[in-house]
């Protein structure tokens, strides 16, 4: 199924998700990879606030190359998850509702997802500058030494992903397999 979503996401819309949806988000959504999220958890680790607020928001598992002149922001292709997965279910607890990336979650990651009733999108690899395409504004919201893994808050526009996993906790990259393996 096709749908039209503005963000943040509420709790409903992402409960009513259903893995293989191809979504458009619309408003905004943040990016962190790697090194923004290792800060973000020791901050969490002595008690100290975030640099964003986590309920109902997406983190957008990505670092852009540079913009070029004229745009908001240069390549924007999604980065593997998995690499995110020691600190996703923590976030998640806190109230994120949605992350994008590519590639397999951890049974912890799936498990957060289910208990906090949120949702795992995909993004398609290699299409970065198609990507940036939809994001309309960038801005650096926290740890600009970072570079390309600063965070970022971004203005998106029909934003285009997959449920990978949903609220339930259906999996894309098991049922597609499934699915292939019956018509073999």
């Amino acid at each position: 199924m096709e749908q039209h979503i503005k963000v943040p996401l509420c709790k409903e819309d992402a409960t009513n998700l259903q893995v293989g949806d191809y979504v458009y988000l619309t408003g905004t959504i943040y990016t962190a990879r790697d090194a923004a999220h290792k800060r973000m958890y020791e901050a969490l680790e002595r008690k100290e606030n975030l640099p964003l607020e986590m309920s109902n928001n997406i983190i957008y598992y990505m670092g852009p190359s540079p913009a070029r002149e004229g745009r908001p922001i240069g390549s924007a292709g999604p980065t593997t998850a998995s690499r995110m997965d020691k600190y996703a279910p923590a976030l998640l607890d806190l109230g994120l509702i949605g992350m994008i990336g590519k590639g397999k979650r951890s049974n912890a990651v799936k498990e957060a997802i289910v208990r906090n009733s949120a949702v795992y999108f995909a993004a398609v690899g290699g299409a970065g500058a198609l990507l940036s395409r939809s994001i309309k504004q960038s801005t650096v919201i926290a740890y600009d030494d970072l570079g390309t893994e600063a965070i970022r808050k971004l203005e998106v526009e029909d934003f285009p992903v997959i449920v990978v996993i949903d609220s339930k906790g259906h999996d894309l990259y098991e049922t597609a397999i499934e699915e292939y393996c019956r018509e073999e």
